[in-house]
């Protein structure tokens, strides 16, 4: 089973959380996930552990435990459904055969600068222009 533990302090490493983990029953493996650019901890990782009763147990007992003054969530984790991207709905600003583009609308300004603005869309690179 996998197991989603967030809330960790940042100076855990993956050898202390399977430390913990491993109290409960076999661990196979821990992750702790880093940001790429600092390579500092993001404060959860993910523990997996091959006995499912084990892993179960393990759950229970160390969800909103207390490490090192922070108290942990340890849940099941679960896959992600299918097609669901991360962050949410992609967005588009610009380009297109469009009237209302990007930033802006329909609107005399926006960030393109120069000549006759009527339905331009207006915004970053957004819509058609018309020029009369």
């Amino acid at each position: 089973m996998n197991i989603y533990v967030g809330n960790l302090p940042f100076n855990l490493g993956s050898e202390d959380l399977k430390e913990i983990f491993e109290e409960y029953g076999e661990v196979s493996t821990t992750k702790i996930v880093s940001d790429k650019l600092s390579g500092r901890s993001k404060g959860f990782g993910f523990v997996e552990m091959t006995n499912d009763d084990e892993a179960n147990n393990a759950i229970k007992e160390l969800n909103n435990a207390e490490i090192s003054g922070r108290n942990i969530k340890v849940n099941e984790s679960l896959p992600k459904p299918a097609g669901e991207s991360r962050g949410g709905e992609r967005r588009s600003f610009g380009g297109g055969e469009r009237r209302s583009g990007g930033f802006g609308g329909e609107r005399r300004g926006g960030f393109n600068s120069g000549g006759d603005r009527r339905n331009s869309g207006g915004g970053f690179g957004g819509g058609r222009r018309e020029r009369y």
